[in-house]
């Protein structure tokens, strides 16, 4: 098996590579993981601190600096410059955004956007000198159990779902710093209001507007994180190793954070304006020197669009619906850039540009179709799709492709997780699909249609024979594979939860086959089921070929319960062997495209770099060749160009940079001309070790390490306490994939044991219907 078929995997050291070149290495990784945390805890730290009188004294401070350099070469705006009638309307803007200091969008770009950017520079770099190699070694085992912020849950129950420790801290962080803010900011608008000599209703109208806008800006500063987690294959996601259906939930709450504060901020507005008497008037106005109002209004509107079909119940009964509401993020965003000009926008860009970095990458991995090796339909309603990838593609157990089937629809994209190992083979990825909606039911009848189509082959032509153009994004997961890492390991699932620990276990088997470095030992494995048709998910991984004589290298368990049958049916006992005929399609030698979020490490950052450098070398030339050339002044189009110069970046800049990557995909990972005659109808390779050790006398019958038990669910009180008297209470990873009510059930049984505690990386991995697209 060659070399890329075992990504991240334990590797020896070659013999050639000196241990001063290994000092190097540590040393370099050392001082960028110091820069970065700098950096990252300054900039932190600025924007806490920001709402009150010391930060903006620091943003003054720096707008001073910066004026004197390239990025201080705009217009000015004083107050003194608007006419007496224009002054009630403006006057509270333009005192809040200091106009008697250059209107310096550089500057303000450096400072609030400049700091995440150099971090996923220096993250990429990071990635890069880090090398694609993840070396597991035997780990000294503590003798007591050990608390960890990332692993241990705080809360089980309530609207945030299983919260860890590290998450309930950033979320009393975050609560803390919006008591502050709005604090910090009242008492600067009771100072601010000694400045205003007016009648005490033009005062009560002015605090009004004072305290909208306050609350627009506590809106923006959430805004500077709420594009981050949502970049599936951001640098930044895999520095720190927070797979994307994790990250996801962070932009969801930041979502109703945000939108909350810009609703108060337009309400605050609409009544100031009412009691002037002036609200149909103001609501349509669009100035060129100030806020526009129209536009904001617009980008309000697609927020609210967007927040409430956001809502868990429509999500879960109107995903659709969501889904398509949600694209009007690029109304949301353009419009706002409209609504306050570069110099305000410029405090959120940071996140936006690399969101549309990711969103651009994303396109143009999915625009290529994708082979489907083989499809097969199991007993149970469950699909089997083996597509085709290149061999340089690399991705861990845990990972999940969103999947895109054209003769179903050319909108719909649909999150699965990966049931293969990396291990399993070069050329192929496979996925399960419960038929549980409209969208996978007219899969599954499209697969009844191949299979029928395929019995009677001469009679069609080849212009009418169905077939399925799927399209793919992702692979998408953990950076490295943590579950290798650990003695013990404890899987739960529920139904089609069980996909992902079918990559797992053959993850570990293979690497247990092969002799490469893999901790664990033991291995339990928690299924509940609702009927007993579901057992033939099983046929999905052949555990004693994969790794003959397994016994004798794992300690492995595996337990399901049958929650709606109390008794066992006649055919139970080989159900699990027994699959619907399996349809071989027809394919063009078209694999998946290496443009993903855990791709080339060299690549990804010269993507980044090339568009960063090409965007901020636009925005200097415009400002020097363009807006100061001819004095342009008006807010909303300067916005305008400061969002048009960071799409054309990375169309131009990074654009340039995929091509090359993409030519050099297709030339390292070409998959030969008929290469998929490699895979069987089961998506396996002839030539794989595994397929070749098939049939040994060294092979075991898997059933001998199930135990089916009808009629009853899980006992995890029970369950994890025979496992503290068995494994013992430390080095035990927890990995929980089901719906939200089965990982609050298990949190809060292991909350209270020790076993919890010790896990560095106890994972909820949601289901595929869990994920917000």
């Amino acid at each position: 098996m060659d070399e890329h078929a075992t990504p991240l995997l334990s590797k020896e050291s070659s013999s050639s590579s000196s241990s001063s070149s290994s000092m190097v290495v540590s040393s370099l990784k050392w001082v960028l993981k110091v820069v970065m945390s700098v950096i990252f805890v300054a900039w932190v730290v600025f924007l806490m601190m920001y709402p009150g009188k010391l930060g903006d004294g620091v943003l003054t401070k720096w707008r001073e600096v910066s004026s004197k350099t390239l990025f201080g070469t705009t217009g000015f705006y004083n107050i003194s410059s608007f006419s007496p009638e224009k002054k009630k309307s403006q006057i509270v803007t333009n005192f809040i955004f200091n106009p008697s200091i250059s209107r310096i969008a550089g500057s303000m770009f450096l400072i609030f956007s400049g700091p995440i950017l150099v971090i996923s520079v220096l993250a990429s770099l990071y990635l890069i000198i880090s090398g694609e190699e993840k070396i597991f070694t035997k780990k000294k085992i503590p003798k007591f159990p050990r608390f960890r912020l990332w692993t241990f849950p705080i809360l089980v129950d309530g609207p945030f779902g299983v919260v860890s420790a590290a998450e309930f801290l950033g979320i009393m962080i975050f609560s803390v710093f919006f008591l502050w803010a709005i604090y910090a900011f009242t008492m600067r608008d009771l100072d601010l209001l000694e400045f205003f000599h007016v009648l005490p209703k033009d005062r009560s109208i002015i605090l009004l507007e004072v305290t909208a806008l306050r609350f627009g800006m506590i809106g923006l500063l959430c805004m500077v994180f709420l594009f981050l987690p949502i970049s599936r294959g951001s640098i930044l996601l895999r520095l720190i190793d927070i797979p994307f259906e994790h990250a996801t939930r962070y932009h969801v709450w930041l979502g109703h954070i945000t939108m909350a504060f810009f609703s108060l901020h337009g309400l605050f507005y609409v009544v100031g304006w009412t009691m002037q008497g002036q609200f149909i008037k103001l609501i349509f106005e669009w100035k060129a020197n100030g806020i526009a109002v129209l536009p904001g209004v617009i980008s309000l509107v697609a927020g609210l669009l967007m927040w409430v079909t956001s809502l868990h119940y429509m999500r879960k009964h109107y995903f659709e619906l969501f889904f398509y509401t949600h694209q009007l993020y690029v109304v949301f965003v353009v419009f706002l850039a409209l609504h306050v000009g570069d110099y305000i926008f410029s405090i959120v860009a940071g996140g936006i540009f690399l969101f549309i970095l990711d969103r651009f990458l994303r396109f143009c991995q999915s625009r290529r179709t994708v082979d489907v090796i083989s499809a097969k339909s199991l007993p149970c309603g469950t699909l089997e799709l083996v597509l085709s990838k290149p061999p340089n593609m690399r991705y861990n157990a845990l990972s999940f492709v969103f999947l895109q089937v054209r003769e179903l629809s050319w909108l719909q994209w649909h999150p699965f997780s990966v049931s293969s190992s990396p291990l399993d083979g070069n050329h192929h990825v496979a996925v399960l699909i419960k038929v549980l909606g409209e969208w996978t039911a007219k899969l599954r009848d499209q697969l009844s249609k191949l299979y029928e189509a395929e019995n009677q082959d001469q009679l069609l032509s080849p212009q009418s024979f169905p077939k399925i153009t799927t399209c793919v994004e992702g692979p998408y997961g953990h950076e490295s594979p943590y579950h290798l890492g650990y003695e013990n390991l404890v899987l739960v699932a529920g139904g089609i939860g069980i996909s992902p620990f079918f990559a797992i276990l053959s993850d570990i088997l293979h690497s247990k086959r092969d002799g490469k470095a893999c901790l664990p030992k033991k291995v339990l494995v928690i299924w509940a089921i609702k009927n007993s048709d579901e057992l033939s998910l099983l046929s999905a991984i052949d555990i004693p070929s994969s790794c003959p004589s397994f016994s004798h290298k794992l300690n492995l368990e595996i337990n399901i319960y049958v929650t709606r049958q109390s008794e066992p049916l006649l055919e139970d006992g080989v159900v699990h062997k027994m699959v619907n005929p399996s349809v071989k399609l027809r394919t063009n030698g078209c694999p998946m495209s290496v443009l993903v979020g855990t791709g080339d490490n060299i690549w990804s950052g010269l993507y980044l770099v090339a568009s960063t450098i090409g965007f901020i070398s636009m925005i200097t030339l415009l400002d020097i060749f363009y807006i100061n050339k001819f004095k342009i002044t008006a807010w909303w189009y300067k916005g305008l160009l400061f969002v048009v110069c960071m799409v054309a970046s990375v169309l131009i800049c990074g654009g340039s940079v995929v091509v090359f990557w993409n030519f050099w995909g297709k030339k390292t990972g070409k998959v030969e001309a008929n290469g998929h005659n490699y895979l069987n109808l089961n998506g396996e390779e002839p030539n794989a070790p595994s397929a070749e050790l098939k049939g040994l006398d060294s092979e075991e019958d898997i059933q001998n390490f199930i135990t089916t038990r009808y009629g009853t669910r899980p006992d995890f009180k029970e369950i994890f306490e025979s496992l503290n008297g068995k494994w013992g209470s430390v080095d035990v990873g927890v990995i929980v994939c089901g719906p939200a009510s089965l990982q609050s059930t298990v949190a809060k049984e292991i909350r209270s044991h020790s076993i919890w505690r010790s896990a560095n990386h106890p994972l909820f991995h949601f289901n595929s219907h869990s994920f917000d697209l």
